[in-house]
C-alpha cells in the first residue's frame, strides 16, 4: 500500500538524517582544528617565509578537503531532508490534501481544445493533484503532454508509466535531487551561452600552465633547500601573477557564468548518472538511455567533468589559495582552457541531455499518480470501439462519496444528456473528457475497465464574452463551434458540448442545437452534447447514431436527492422551480 510505503520511508529517512548531522558535527570540529594549528604555526615561525608558506599550503589543501567533504556531507543532509519532505507530501496527496501545491495556472488557454473546460489547470486542478515535476523544464513538460492531444503509442506511453511507477524509490531520488537545484538559472539560458561561447584562452594553454607548475614545484623546493636565493621564487610568483594578469577580466566572466550554471550541472549530472544506471524494460526509457550513452564516455560522466572544472576554477575566490595557485600554477589559464575545451566538445549534446531530464521529470509525476492508484485501470486499445466503461468515476472526488457510472459510446454515436440542475451533467461531461486526456497520456483511469478506440478530444463546455476584443457571449460560442466543425473535418475528435447556444432565445437554440447535432452526426462524429433542453431529444427518433440519456432528480415529501446515476431515456424531472419556491425566492 503507497500510504505504509511512505510512513515506512519517513522513520528510514529520519534515522539516516540523526547520522548525518553526527557526522556533520565532527567534520566541522576537525576544520576548527586545522585552521587553529594553521595561526599556531605561523606564529611560531613568523620569522621564515618559506616554512610559512610550506604551513599555508599545506593546511589550506587539508582545509579546502575538509570543507569539500563537509559540503558532501551537507548535501546530503539536504537530499534527506527533501526525501522525507515528499513522503510527507505524498501522504497529504493520499489524503486529498493537495490545494496548496503548484497550480499550473500559466498553462491555461480558454482557445485550447479541451483545458479550460475541464479544469486541467488552476486551483484544484488535476495538475494541482497530478504534478510532482522537481524543475521548471519538467513542469513544461507535463503540461505539454496534458496539452498534446495525442492518442498515438498510448501502449508504449503505458509501458513507460508501469516501468517508472514499480520504481517508487528512484523516482524519489530522482525528484529529491533535481529539488536541490537552487539556481534560478533556466537551462535554455545555460544552453544558449554553451552554444554561443567564445573562447579567449592560448591555443597552448594547459601544456604551458602545467610546465610553468612543473618549474614552480622545481624553484620552492630549491628556494626551500638554500640552493638558489629565496628572491628567485618571489620573482618568479609575480611572473606567473602577470601571466594569468593579462586574462583577468575574460576569467573573471567566465567564472561568474558558468559559477551561475553550476548548480544546475551538479544536480543534472547526478540525475543522468540515474538514468543510466536504471534497469529500464519500457523501449521509449531504453531509447533515452541509448542518447545519453552515444558517446564514449557516459553523459554522467561528461558533465561531471564540467561541473568539476568550474569547481575547480571557482577555488580563486578563496583569496589566500587564489593569489598562490595564480602566482605558482597558472590556476585560472589552466581551468579556464578545460572548461573552454569542453564546450567545444559536447556544446552540441547538452540541449538532449537536458531534453531527456525533463522528460523523465514529468514522467515521473504520471508514475507517482499511477503508483498511488492502483485501483486505477490502463485503458485496453480496441481500435472498432469508441469508449466501454465500468465503474467510471472523476480522479478528483472523494471515492467515499463519488458515484460511478457504466459508460458504453460505440463509433460514431452521438448521446444526448438531459437531466435537472445539479444533478451530475456537468460533472459526467468533465468525467469523460478527463479519463480521454488521461488514456491519451497512457494513464490509468478512474475506472475498474475502460475499453478504448483511440481519439483526440474536443469540448465547448465554458465560454466567456470578451469585452477586449470586442466578442458577446453568442459570438464567442459560434468561434468555438465553428473551431470544432473545422477541426472534425481533418481529424478524429470525441466531442463533448454543454448546453450550447446558450447566448440566444430558446427557439433559436432549439433549432441551432438541432441542426448542429445533424450536422455532427452527418460527420460521423462521436460525442456528447448535455441540454437542458428536452426537444432535442427527439432527433434521436430520426437519427439511429443519436440516443438519450439523462441524470434525474428525486423530490419526495419535498426534499430533493441526486442519484448521479447515468440512465437512459429523457429526464422529467426538472428542478429549477422546485428550488425557486423551496429558498422562497418565488411564492
Amino acid at each position: 500500500m503507497p500510504a505504509s510505503f511512505y510512513t515506512q520511508e519517513i522513520e528510514n529517512y529520519q534515522s539516516a538524517l540523526k547520522a548525518t548531522n553526527k557526522k556533520l558535527l565532527f567534520f566541522s570540529m576537525l576544520r576548527l582544528t586545522v585552521f587553529l594549528l594553521a595561526v599556531v604555526g605561523i606564529y611560531f615561525f613568523s620569522g621564515n617565509w618559506t616554512l610559512i608558506t610550506v604551513i599555508a599550503i599545506i593546511c589550506t589543501t587539508v582545509f579546502l578537503g575538509l570543507v569539500s567533504h563537509y559540503s558532501n556531507l551537507q548535501y546530503e543532509k539536504k537530499k534527506t531532508q527533501k526525501l522525507i519532505e515528499i513522503n510527507q507530501n505524498e501522504l497529504r496527496f493520499l489524503k486529498r490534501d493537495y490545494h496548496e501545491f503548484d497550480t499550473g495556472e500559466e498553462f491555461s488557454d480558454a482557445n485550447h481544445f479541451y483545458s479550460y473546460d475541464i479544469d486541467l489547470f488552476g486551483k484544484g486542478s488535476f495538475f494541482q493533484y497530478l504534478n510532482r515535476t522537481a524543475t521548471p523544464e519538467g513542469k513544461k513538460e507535463l503540461a505539454e503532454i496534458l496539452l498534446h492531444n495525442d492518442p498515438v503509442d498510448i501502449e508504449k506511453k503505458q509501458r513507460v508509466i508501469k516501468d517508472l511507477a514499480s520504481k517508487p524509490k528512484w523516482r524519489q531520488v530522482y525528484s529529491a535531487i533535481a529539488n536541490l537545484i537552487e539556481s534560478d538559472l533556466s537551462t535554455k539560458t545555460i544552453v544558449n551561452w554553451i552554444k554561443g561561447y567564445q573562447s579567449f584562452t592560448p591555443k597552448y594553454a594547459k601544456p604551458i600552465s602545467i610546465g610553468f607548475s612543473i618549474i614552480s614545484l622545481g624553484v620552492i623546493t630549491t628556494a626551500i633547500l638554500n640552493i638558489i636565493p629565496e628572491s628567485f621564487a618571489i620573482y618568479w610568483f609575480f611572473i606567473g601573477l602577470t601571466i594569468t594578469g593579462r586574462y583577468f577580466k575574460k576569467t573573471n566572466l567566465l567564472s561568474d557564468r558558468s559559477g551561475k550554471a553550476k548548480e544546475v550541472l551538479q544536480q543534472y549530472h547526478q540525475l543522468l548518472n540515474l538514468i543510466e544506471e536504471a534497469s529500464f524494460s519500457a523501449e521509449i526509457l531504453k531509447a533515452k538511455q541509448v542518447i545519453i550513452n552515444s558517446k564514449r564516455e557516459k553523459a554522467s560522466g561528461i558533465l561531471k567533468k564540467l561541473s568539476k572544472a568550474i569547481d575547480s576554477l571557482d577555488q580563486r575566490n578563496n583569496m589566500l589559495f587564489g593569489v598562490l595557485a595564480n602566482g605558482f600554477l597558472l590556476w585560472d589559464l589552466r581551468h579556464a582552457k578545460t572548461i573552454e575545451e569542453w564546450i567545444h566538445t559536447y556544446k552540441e549534446d547538452v540541449d538532449h541531455w537536458f531534453e531527456i531530464i525533463a522528460y523523465i521529470d514529468a514522467q515521473n509525476s504520471l508514475a507517482t499518480f499511477a503508483y498511488n492508484h492502483s485501483g486505477y485501470h490502463y485503458p485496453t486499445i480496441c481500435d472498432k470501439k469508441g469508449i466501454e466503461a465500468k465503474g467510471l468515476g472523476h480522479p478528483l472526488l472523494n471515492p467515499e462519496n463519488r458515484v460511478d457510472n457504466n459508460f458504453n459510446i460505440q463509433n460514431k454515436e452521438f448521446f444526448i444528456v438531459t437531466g435537472a440542475n445539479m444533478a451530475g451533467k456537468s460533472t459526467f461531461l468533465r468525467t469523460v473528457s478527463l479519463s480521454i486526456v488521461m488514456a491519451n497520456c497512457g494513464l490509468p483511469v478512474c475506472a475498474s475497465s475502460f475499453d478504448y478506440s483511440p481519439m483526440k478530444l474536443i469540448t465547448s463546455m465554458r465560454t466567456s464574452d470578451s469585452l477586449a476584443d470586442g466578442a458577446s457571449y453568442f459570438f464567442s460560442e459560434l468561434q468555438r463551434l465553428k473551431f470544432i466543425v473545422e477541426a472534425i473535418k481533418t481529424s478524429r475528435y470525441f466531442i463533448i458540448l454543454d448546453e450550447i447556444l446558450k447566448g440566444t432565445n430558446s427557439t433559436d437554440k432549439a433549432m441551432g442545437s438541432r441542426k448542429l447535432v445533424e450536422r455532427l452526426v452527418k460527420s460521423n462524429a462521436t460525442g456528447i452534447i448535455a441540454t437542458h433542453d428536452l426537444s432535442l431529444c427527439k432527433v434521436a427518433q430520426e437519427l439511429d447514431a443519436v440516443k438519450n440519456y439523462y441524470f434525474d432528480a428525486i423530490i419526495a415529501n419535498d426534499e430533493l436527492s441526486f442519484s448521479y446515476e447515468l440512465k437512459e431515456g429523457i429526464c422529467q424531472n426538472m428542478n429549477a422551480s422546485f428550488l425557486l419556491k423551496h429558498m422562497d425566492i418565488v411564492e
